[in-house]
């Protein structure tokens, strides 16, 4: 799957938020539209923070587990949440990590149009890889003065650019991510690949889990998730995995805290699972917590 330059986002098709949940139709930077929502912080003394949730794979705005992570963080501040490409309401093909940092761009620029100074993304699983890419490639100049360079994917002027468009996390989340492509070591994984690279894989993705996915490989390969680590400071990095995660043991959470070095807390959860499915209302009003603080 070839890729694509990542700039400008454009402007959302909605201008205005009311204090319920609004909708949205975004566009993404390679014209690819996402659907999100906007649910505003339930506090009466809400920061001008504002979450931006990006869920796994096969995931969407509206699973139980994305409406459970919004009302947790939602007692905090306000909550973005969108459908990446190719998954529940929004439109083009799945790239399993790859395009989908065009994605989180698009919800992020749009969470600051409605006034959000601050930014903290939160990524589950293939989500948590895109939050670490795109932290590593939007940058905030008034941070570093300008862009964190590119992958091979990604022209050197993206990172400014999307600085200048108020794309940048100000904080990132990563929970339950892989820190290298093409991982295999684990039955679910190499259930996963099925899926991805073999066209009955994709029939059953399509129809089984509502997720259309891209037919082509990667080409050329995106920054990986621990390359990436080791570029987001100084935005602070909260790396958070289960004990009992079936899809990518301790070491790759390990890998990601040591290529990140002090910029990042690590959290290594007992008895947890697998990304959002496996995050309680405790563990999500932790994260949430030291995202507010930072």
């Amino acid at each position: 799957m070839s890729s694509v330059s990542e700039g400008r986002i454009p402007d959302s098709a909605v201008r205005s938020v009311t204090r319920g949940p609004s909708r949205a139709v975004l566009r993404a930077d390679d014209g690819t539209w996402i659907e999100a929502v906007y649910d505003p912080c339930t506090a009466d003394d809400g920061t001008d923070t504002a979450f931006v949730v990006a869920h796994g794979f096969t995931g969407s705005v509206d699973r139980p587990a994305v409406r459970r992570a919004v009302r947790t963080f939602s007692r905090r501040a306000a909550v973005v949440t969108f459908s990446f490409r190719g998954h529940g309401r929004s439109g083009g093909l799945s790239t399993v990590g790859d395009r989908e940092v065009l994605d989180l761009a698009a919800a992020v620029a749009w969470a600051r149009s409605l006034g959000h100074r601050r930014v903290v993304t939160v990524g589950f699983s293939m989500g948590g890889s895109v939050v670490l890419r795109h932290g590593a490639l939007y940058a905030d100049r008034a941070a570093d003065g300008g862009g964190r360079g590119s992958d091979g994917n990604v022209a050197e002027h993206v990172g400014r650019t999307g600085a200048r468009t108020g794309a940048h996390a100000d904080a990132v989340v990563s929970v339950s991510a892989p820190a290298r492509w093409y991982y295999r070591g684990t039955a679910p994984m190499r259930r996963l690949h099925w899926m991805v690279t073999r066209p009955a894989g994709r029939l059953v993705g399509r129809y089984g889990f509502r997720t259309r996915i891209h037919h082509d490989e990667w080409d050329p390969v995106p920054l990986s998730p621990v390359e990436a680590a080791a570029l987001i400071a100084p935005a602070p990095l909260l790396i958070v995995h289960g004990d009992r995660d079936p899809y990518f043991p301790l070491d790759h959470p390990r890998m990601l805290a040591a290529a990140a070095g002090d910029a990042a807390d690590l959290w290594l959860e007992r008895g947890m699972g697998h990304a959002e499915n496996a995050a309680d209302e405790t563990l999500l009003t932790r994260i949430a917590d030291w995202a507010v603080e930072r």
